[in-house]
């Protein structure tokens, strides 16, 4: 099965990791999928959230990372998927991510949704709340790799900077 784990990955944090590394093994490829919405502010850019995703899923051979825009059944409709991944953090998420799979399935019937929960320790974790204690100049160490950790500093240092 070929699928795909769409998201703004605003940043990659250890949720998503855990997501993606525990979803790999269940499919022959999976494309982490980065949403370009350009009427939303994020704090990195298209290229730059390919790149991190690139750098920190490389070690797993059968994931790849691509971009998309518009509906997401039309990227899976000309990618050939056949399932779309999500991660659900708490009880919170199902409502919206259980209509989103209808709404998905009634317009693309041949495309599943494969919902993963969280790992307990990282339910609680957000992009938003990263990038928001990372703006108020507190840890994100707990929430992300080390990578991005420094990557996030970077950017929020440059951007003070200009």
């Amino acid at each position: 099965m070929r699928a795909c784990y769409p998201g703004s990955f605003d940043p990659l944090t250890l949720g998503h990791l855990d997501i993606i590394e525990r979803a790999a093994p269940l499919c022959a490829h999976l494309t982490v999928a980065v949403v370009h919405n350009p009427s939303k502010q994020t704090l990195f850019s298209l290229a730059e959230r390919q790149q991190i995703l690139e750098n920190q899923l490389a070690h797993l051979g059968n994931v790849s990372v691509d971009h998309f825009s518009g509906l997401l059944v039309e990227y899976v409709r000309k990618m050939d998927y056949q399932a779309v991944v999500r991660g659900l953090r708490d009880s919170s998420d199902a409502p919206i991510e259980l209509q989103m799979a209808r709404l998905n399935r009634e317009m693309l019937p041949h495309c599943e949704t494969l919902m993963l929960a969280a790992a307990g320790h990282l339910s609680h974790v957000s992009s938003s709340f990263v990038r928001e204690i990372a703006r108020l100049g507190g840890p994100i160490d707990q929430l992300v790799t080390p990578f991005v950790a420094a990557q996030v500093k970077q950017k929020l240092t440059s951007k003070e900077a200009s």
